[in-house]
């Protein structure tokens, strides 16, 4: 089994899953997958993806998961995990084909508090299976990881494992996450639930890019789809999660969004795209221009991080903000081979099955990876100018 349980994703998918749960129940879309280096597959590949999407459709939350999930996920009340326990992935949810240039394609489509969760599972089972031909090299992936603790525990290089979508394989996943449960110093939690579980690690988690591309496409455009997603989040969670991710359309527009109210609640902000030290200088003085000292906010950083470009961005931070990093293929794909470079977004949505289906966009800091129809990220630009 490339995923190992319910458990085996990101936090983060529970707690929009729940969000979804409670303010929009009859919302629904859909996720599309997107190979970012255009790789070419075959049908072989597409039928072993697809038998293996059968094998998810049999897991299913076991009482030891229940119990962990209720005593450690507080903010999220145990109704939502009583649903959890009959939550079935279903393969018929899942559309799988190749192009005529053999492109992959997946599409899955359900109400959004289900299929928000199909989104880490499909990835890691793509990115595993293509790595299920060659074998790891776990003397090399090993002797790397010691060289990257040992930078974290001189630098106080303070980091969190955000490595489940694109990992090598579970196996590889499980052992180097053992070896920083047992030597770093500096290790904050991991975002995987079901390793958080079995390691006695703390899960670490913040909220997606889907949620303010699924309000701005509900709610007619990109203009204050941020503030509203805080606001959401801040009715659900109460102060809990508070790391507000910024660039689902660009951080400028993120900050001109960020009001006193949510930038004293919430904890601090995720940079997952652009230029760090730009974003530095932005968060700062958003946070001075609202009268508020930066020192006792967070930045997590986690574009595409490895170790000593995270020690080289704290040097940036020191005396300004506090950082933390999110570190996530550096982790659980340096295994010698080329990691997929794949992601899967919010493609298409509606508030329920009275409203016409809506096009999703997300912009970045970056403009390689900008997501949705042409002409919608065409107009998201114009509206935003």
């Amino acid at each position: 089994m490339y995923v190992q349980s319910i458990l085996d994703t990101d936090l983060y998918k529970f707690t929009t899953s729940y969000a979804y749960f409670k303010l929009f129940p009859q919302a629904e879309g859909t996720f599309v997958f997107h190979d970012r280096d255009d790789t070419v597959y075959d049908q072989n590949f597409v039928d072993d993806l697809r038998r293996a999407f059968d094998e998810l459709g049999r897991l299913a939350l076991t009482d030891e998961e229940f119990d962990y999930m209720v005593a450690n996920c507080r903010f999220i009340p145990q109704n939502y995990f009583e649903w959890l326990r009959g939550f079935r992935f279903d393969p018929k949810r899942i559309s799988t084909w190749i192009d005529e240039h053999g492109h992959l394609h997946i599409e899955a489509s359900d109400f959004m508090y289900k299929v928000t969760l199909y989104e880490i599972a499909v990835l890691t089972m793509v990115s595993a299976l293509r790595n299920s031909t060659h074998a790891a090299d776990m003397s090399g992936v090993m002797t790397r990881l010691k060289e990257k603790i040992a930078l974290s525990n001189a630098e106080h290089l303070l980091f969190s494992d955000f490595g489940t979508r694109r990992r090598f394989s579970f196996e590889v996943h499980r052992a180097v996450m053992e070896y920083i449960r047992r030597e770093a110093r500096y290790c904050a939690g991991t975002s995987n639930c079901y390793l958080a579980m079995k390691l006695g690690m703390k899960m670490i988690g913040t909220y997606p890019h889907e949620l303010p591309m699924f309000i701005a496409a509900v709610n007619g455009g990109p203009r204050q789809a941020n503030y509203l997603a805080m606001e959401h989040w801040v009715n659900v969670y109460d102060g809990y999660l508070g790391i507000a991710l910024t660039d689902s359309f660009g951080s400028e527009v993120f900050f001109k969004n960020f009001s006193k109210k949510h930038a004293s609640l919430f904890d601090g902000v995720r940079q997952d795209s652009g230029d760090p030290l730009r974003f530095i200088d932005m968060a700062v003085a958003r946070y001075r221009e609202l009268g508020i000292d930066p020192m006792t906010k967070t930045i997590i950083f986690s574009d595409a991080l490895d170790f000593p470009r995270a020690a080289e961005i704290q040097k940036a931070c020191e005396g300004r903000i506090r950082c933390s990093f999110g570190i996530g293929t550096n982790i659980t794909n340096d295994t010698g081979y080329p990691p997929c470079n794949i992601v899967m977004k919010l493609s298409t949505c509606r508030m329920n099955d009275k409203q016409q289906t809506r096009k999703c966009v997300k912009l970045s800091d970056v403009e390689g990876k900008a997501m949705g129809d042409p002409a919608e990220i065409e107009l998201y630009r114009r509206l935003l100018e």
